[in-house]
């Protein structure tokens, strides 16, 4: 394994440095003025328009997508640029074409729809010209369990029918947000992990309610398209917007899964160095008892355990990605899980001393810091919550011993 940044690389992180030096990290107190001044509380800002046209110019545009239709990347070479984005979560990513849930439905789209679906679809979406949303989370079952997903879409002639509730789907107040991948069960009957589909629905289908939006933490998270509680009412589309073919959701939504994990790991690498960037900054400016906050013993712990923490979870992040590059998802189904469980918890510690080295600005929003902590701490839910991959992994440990035993 050889984590040495390649030239590509480098020199893209150079050029992403620069954007957030120049235009990134100056426009958070337009963009959080002009969030605060809108009259739609879901819709984009100028700001992030600017941005976004500023990036493709620079050409940092889709970097997360691999081969022609993105910047042709590998995930080691995505994963330092990643991580530079999660220095400022709410707009360096979306500025970049690079956010949230828009970068796992384009991978979706890429891999799996058909020709007219991807040209329908996936070319505004690499163009930023619309939003997406992924419904897959449901209030009323377990969802951590994706075969509990009770939603039905049932075929009807040359349609198929939905009828369900989902909430927290990511992206879908925004007023961009243009489709939905929806995920639900065509056949109670079959063997558990053919029971699921995924089927595409236009936000305009008849029937497709947005019943309210969903906070975290107190956050709307409206930067990001934010949260809602989605209601299908016997919504029917066409059966020709039924991705692959009935049964292949599980399968779907676990090759989306995957690469979405190690992104938001990678974003979090990001968080994680600002924190400590702001703590050591703020420590050594604010003095009490007489001598600078740095010199206090357990300030100083905070930062060494900080710094330890990254180191490591950087590393781990690292090989998953050279994993996934070099012998798949499924062969790093293990690393997959591991940076999951661990990156948002520690992350979400170095946060937890960042903001009390703050002291009551810490909780304010005069820093990034409490809206920080909030979404890595929601991120221990994303995507799987902790005690589901530490099951899984797990039983994948305990399997080899088992076997050999036998």
């Amino acid at each position: 394994m050889d984590f040495a940044l390649d030239a590509k690389t480098t020199e893209l992180r150079k050029r992403l440095l620069d954007f957030l030096d120049e235009h990134v990290y100056p426009a958070e107190p337009v963009f959080a003025r002009q969030l605060a001044e809108r009259e739609d509380p879901w819709a984009s800002v100028p700001v992030v328009e600017e941005l976004k046209a500023e990036a493709r110019e620079r050409g940092l545009w889709n970097l997360f997508l691999p081969g022609e239709l993105g910047a042709g990347l590998t995930n080691l070479q995505y994963a330092p640029l990643a991580e530079i984005t999660g220095r400022s979560p709410h707009l360096a990513p979306v500025a970049l074409n690079c956010a949230a849930p828009d970068t796992g439905n384009m991978e979706v789209l890429a891999q799996f729809a058909t020709e007219r679906q991807r040209e329908t679809w996936l070319r505004p979406l690499l163009d930023g010209e619309i939003r997406s949303a992924f419904a897959m989370t449901e209030p009323d079952v377990a969802s951590s369990d994706a075969r509990n997903i009770a939603t039905s879409i049932k075929r009807d002639g040359d349609s198929y029918v939905i009828t369900g509730r989902k909430w927290y789907i990511s992206g879908a107040m925004n007023p961009a947000c243009r489709i939905f991948i929806v995920m639900g069960k065509t056949d109670p009957d079959a063997e558990p992990h053919r029971q699921q589909s995924m089927i595409l629905v236009p936000r305009d289908t008849p029937g497709l309610e947005i019943r309210r939006g969903m906070t975290l933490f107190g956050y709307d998270d409206s930067s990001h398209g934010g949260h809602a509680e989605v209601v299908f009412h016997d919504v029917r589309v066409p059966a020709e917007n039924l991705l692959v073919e009935e049964g292949a959701g599980f399968a779907i939504a676990q090759a989306r899964l995957g690469p979405g994990r190690i992104h938001h790991c990678m974003r979090l690498i990001g968080m994680a160095e600002r924190a400590i960037e702001l703590m050591c900054r703020r420590t050594l400016g604010r003095v009490a008892f007489g001598k600078p906050i740095a010199e206090q013993g357990v300030v100083q712990d905070w930062i060494a355990e900080a710094r330890v923490r990254v180191e490591q979870l950087r590393l781990l992040v690292l090989k998953t990605a050279w994993l996934m590059d070099t012998v798949g998802n499924k062969g790093a189904h293990t690393e997959i899980q591991a940076i999951k469980i661990a990156t948002p918890a520690s992350v979400e510690w170095i946060l937890d001393k960042a903001i009390q080295a703050h002291g009551a600005a810490g909780l304010s929003q005069d820093t990034p810091l409490a809206e920080l902590w909030a979404q890595a701490r929601m991120l221990r839910f994303a995507d799987g919550p902790d005690e589901v991959h530490k099951r899984s992994l797990a039983r994948q440990e305990l399997k080899k011993y088992r076997e050999g035993a036998k």
